[in-house]
């Protein structure tokens, strides 16, 4: 006998009992760019390997460790995609969105990277990301922070994340800072670990991002970009921070926030949080003023952010702040008490629906004893269970039994029903 074909290790299947959390979720996130007049874009999850290798930057781990990348039947160098930011930059360059225009443009869908799995991290992942073009100000920087503030509270989480900035200045400016903590890091070799002595060549700004406890005292001790920024980045900063306060945002400045991605400049920032232990980002993001330009357009300056489907739902979920009323199963559970009850229960169900849009109502099917069938109207999570048997299909009627509480059982014409149905709707 073959070995039975499992799911693909960190890339998870999601089961019709987890569904309707993710939905929650997904429908909060939706409401919110609305409400802000983003509009939705969709890309394939399949791009060029070089778009991302251009993008990303090549001497990041994503591009040299993380990528799913194969070659096609063609011999043309694929990948899915690690992130979505360069996709919606080709998209929006192929397409003409960039041209002498403004966009404000989000996203939701897997991701793909190869890295261990672990709680809240997974080879197939989902974000929802947010890319506004061809704006210079702080303005836009400030929107998109106060639309991530706005929808913590819109979850009930606004206590439980905290706010960090940075600024990573002009492309000219950090090609002088990135010397100097060159000549800060050599001074420091004997501290280096592996990975920062290889960083030290390809990428010295993500060396400050390290976690190594032995590196903590040296890397406090480096220099900071921010006291390195150019005067235009500088007075950036000062009026995306003046608008925060101004907006009652409390955020703190991190100088060794780099982000992990090559094509951010400018402000870059995260909302981070203590409730899930070591993997404490939330939400990522920041400006990146040359990536149309270095992806073969115009000059387009940019900024955005992405927020991991499902590290924010570990995060409602140890807080217990997903509501129950998205947990739950239907509304209402029809059960068919004999061959006449059996033949009207679809149409009875059908009648329902007309008149309640929002009822969420199963209706048996594949017969049973009155005892089996409340038992699949409990399993189903249902709050109310309809029963029609022959008395009530003779006097035009329905009963309602109540499944979660102390509630009496009710038998009511169809129009009662319906009216009292309502309330569960």
């Amino acid at each position: 006998m073959s070995n039975k074909i499992q799911a693909i290790r960190g890339m998870n299947d999601l089961l019709p009992d987890r569904s309707p959390v993710w939905q929650y979720v997904e429908r909060q996130l939706r409401s919110l760019v609305d409400r802000y007049d983003y509009r939705e874009i969709r890309t394939p999850i399949v791009e060029q390997t070089a778009l991302f290798a251009r993008s990303i930057g090549e001497a990041t781990d994503v591009v040299e460790k993380e990528m799913y990348t194969f070659d096609d039947r063609n011999g043309e160098s694929l990948t899915l995609r690690p992130e979505n930011t360069a996709a919606v930059v080709r998209a929006s360059m192929e397409h003409g969105l960039l041209h002498n225009q403004t966009q404000r443009l989000w996203y939701m869908g897997p991701m793909f990277r190869y890295e261990r799995p672990q709680k809240g991290r997974y080879r197939q992942f989902h974000q929802i990301g947010i890319e506004a073009y061809g704006m210079t100000g702080p303005d836009i920087d400030a929107e998109i922070i106060l639309l991530t503030a706005r929808l913590w509270r819109q979850l009930g989480m606004s206590d439980q994340v905290t706010l960090e900035l940075n600024s990573l200045g002009s492309p000219e400016a950090r090609a002088a800072y990135r010397q100097t903590l060159v000549d800060y890091f050599e001074a420091h070799r004997d501290v280096l670990d592996e990975d920062s002595l290889r960083r030290l060549v390809s990428n010295p700004l993500r060396i400050l991002d390290s976690k190594n406890p032995a590196m903590a005292d040296m890397l406090a001790g480096a220099p900071r970009l921010l006291e390195h920024l150019d005067d235009a980045s500088r007075e950036h900063f000062e009026q995306l921070k003046a608008t925060l306060d101004a907006a009652g945002i409390e955020y703190r400045i991190n100088p060794r926030l780099v982000r992990g991605l090559d094509y951010y400049s400018r402000t870059v920032f995260e909302w981070t949080t203590t409730a899930l232990g070591s993997q404490g980002t939330v939400c990522g993001g920041g400006r990146y003023d040359g990536l149309v330009e270095q992806l073969g357009g115009k000059p387009t300056p940019a900024v955005g952010f992405a927020i991991g489907l499902e590290r924010l739902i570990l995060l409602l979920e140890t807080l217990d702040l997903i509501p129950q009323e998205a947990q739950a199963g239907a509304d209402a559970y029809l059960l068919a008490m004999g061959e006449a009850a059996e033949r009207q229960a679809l149409l009875l169900g059908e009648r329902l629906r007309d008149a309640l849009p929002d009822l969420r109502l199963q209706v048996h099917c594949g017969g049973g004893s009155f005892k089996s069938q409340i038992r699949r109207a409990d399993r189903s999570g249902a709050r109310v269970a309809l029963i029609l048997g022959e008395d009530e299909i003779a006097n035009g009627q329905l009963t309602l039994k109540p499944l979660r509480d102390d509630g009496e059982q009710q038998t009511l014409s169809i129009d009662d029903a319906i009216a009292e149905l309502s309330r569960h709707a």
